[in-house]
Order: structure tokens, then sequence, then C-alpha cells
């Protein structure tokens, strides 16, 4: 949902993106095809978008990028996740983890939890004192079971359920 409503509020700034949002149209045509290549049917999904469904674009990208890396991880590359939610609560100690797992100094972790208080889109029209100011639609039953058919066609987590896929990278 983290990227769904992302992706809602940088539509609200591109008058491209907004178009494509609205109408479905190159957004659904490259969607379909990742879907495709991935062996996954969204052809239900990939329409033009109406208000009260969003999050669909979004979440289906989001649920493809997950596929793509689960598929990636069974065919033996050494590739891990990382849960948005565990570097905003605890940023410090999972830059550490980062750092590790990428063989770098774990010296440098503190630097780097320097650099996300650093908006670096400042004075552009994607800056976070711009696009922050867009509130999303809110997320209805009906959204959410549209939603959760697209994550379970995609093999993901459903919405609502806990989110930590394999080879996810932990703290704790």
């Amino acid at each position: 949902m983290a990227v769904a409503k992302s992706s809602y509020r940088y539509s609200m700034i591109s008058p491209s993106m907004r178009l494509q949002y609205l109408c479905g149209g190159t957004n659904a045509f490259f969607v379909k095809i990742a879907a495709d290549k991935l062996g996954i049917d969204v052809s239900n999904f990939c329409k033009p978008m109406s208000s009260d469904s969003y999050p669909m674009f979004g979440v289906l990208s989001a649920a493809l990028k997950i596929a793509s890396y689960l598929v990636l991880r069974r065919r033996g590359f050494d590739v891990s996740a990382l849960r948005y939610e565990d570097l905003v609560e605890r940023p410090l100690d999972m830059c550490r983890v980062v750092l590790e797992f990428c063989h770098l100094p774990v010296s440098l972790a503190e630097l780097a939890v320097k650099a996300f208080d650093v908006d670096s889109q400042a004075n552009s029209p994607v800056a976070k004192s711009v696009i922050g100011h867009f509130k999303e639609p809110q997320l209805t039953p009906q959204i959410k079971t549209k939603l959760n058919e697209i994550l379970k066609k995609c093999g993901v987590p459903l919405i609502g359920e806990p989110n930590t896929i394999e080879g996810t990278l932990s703290c704790c």
C-alpha cells in the first residue's frame, strides 16, 4: 500500500503520469508485459482506473516486483529483501545489516542514516514538501478485496497479513 500511495501522490504532480494513471494507458501495457513474463494473468486488472480503484497499479507494480524477486531467489540468485517499515522503525540497525550484507564497512551506518534526513528531491516538483500535501483516497473493503485478488495471483502476502517474504534482511 505504501507504493500505491506514493504512486498516487506522484501522479498528482505529473500530468503525463496522471493521464496514464487515469486511463490505464502505458502503465497497464508495461505491467501486463511484466506479468506475462512471470506467468501471471493480470488482464482483469489492466483497465482504465476509476476514482475508487486508485491503488490498483501501485499495488500491482509492487506485487510484480516482489514476485520477480521471489523468482530470482528460487533460481539461486543471492538477493535479499528489505522491509521499508523496518528501515523506518530502526534505521541505524537496518543500515548496519544492509552494509554487512553488501560487505561494506558497518561504520558507515551513521552516515547512511543522516542521509535519510535530506530530501534528495528538494526544490523539485516531487519534493516531500510538495507531494506530501496530497491526501490519498480511503482504502475501502471493496478495493482491499480487489487488491488482495491481485496479490494472491502474484503469490505475495495479502493486505493485512504479515508481509515478510523469504530472504528478507532483519536486525532482530
